[in-house]
C-alpha cells in the first residue's frame, strides 16, 4: 500500500510508518497547507485529506490526520487546538490545570484516507490517561512528556517511541485503518 500523508509533521510520519510497517508512506510534497477550521478532529482530518487529494497525483491514496489531547478539567481543551494552542502547549496546559485533582485526559486521533476515486475510509483511535504534574522523558513529541497512559506510572515520553508505536492513539487509528482497508 502506498499512501501520502497530507502533513509536514515528520513525527506523525514516523509513527504511522512504525504502526504500518508494510506500507510505503510519505509526506505530500507541497508548501500549501489547508486552513484547519473544523470543529472536530474528524473535520480537520477530512479537510487535510481533501486538500491532499486535490494536490496529489491522480493515482495516489492520500491521508489526512488530526490528533490532540482532551483534558476533562479544562472542558476538553485543548482538543482540536492542541497543535496551535500555545507556543509551549505543555507549559500552558500545566499552568491552566494547576493543582486540579482531576487530571483525566485522553489522546484522540482521526485518520481519513481518500482513494484515487475520492472514496473515504475513516478510522480513529484513543488513549486514555492523565496529565502528570511535570514533564518527564525524552522520546515522543507534543504532550507526551506529561501524558501518563491508563495503567502506567510513567509518561509516554518515558515509555518511548517503541511503546508508542504499539499503543498510542495514532497506532490504534492506523491499525483500525489497515483492518478497514483489508475488509473492503
Amino acid at each position: 500500500m502506498k499512501l501520502l500523508l497530507a502533513s509536514h509533521n515528520e513525527n506523525k510520519l514516523r509513527e504511522l510508518r512504525a504502526a504500518l510497517p508494510t506500507w510505503e508512506i510519505g509526506l505530500l510534497d507541497t508548501a500549501e497547507e489547508p486552513v484547519e477550521d473544523g470543529r472536530t478532529f474528524l473535520d480537520n482530518a477530512r479537510i487535510k485529506a481533501r486538500h491532499g487529494r486535490r494536490l496529489a497525483a491522480d493515482d495516489a491514496w492520500v491521508a489526512g490526520e488530526d490528533s490532540g489531547v482532551e483534558v476533562v478539567a479544562l472542558g476538553g481543551r485543548p482538543g482540536v487546538e492542541s497543535a496551535r494552542w500555545a507556543t509551549d502547549g505543555v507549559a500552558r496546559l500545566l499552568a491552566e490545570l494547576g493543582d486540579d485533582t482531576d487530571r483525566s485526559a485522553r489522546y484522540v486521533c482521526e485518520l481519513v484516507v481518500l482513494d484515487p476515486a475520492g472514496a473515504e475510509i475513516r478510522s480513529s483511535g484513543t488513549l486514555d490517561g492523565e496529565i502528570a504534574h511535570e514533564p518527564r522523558g525524552a522520546e515522543g513529541f507534543g504532550y507526551d512528556p506529561i501524558f501518563v497512559p491508563l495503567g502506567q506510572s510513567v509518561t509516554v515520553a518515558e515509555l518511548g517511541n517503541a511503546w508508542k508505536a504499539e499503543h498510542s492513539h495514532r497506532a490504534r487509528a492506523a491499525r483500525a485503518l489497515a483492518q478497514g482497508l483489508a475488509e473492503r
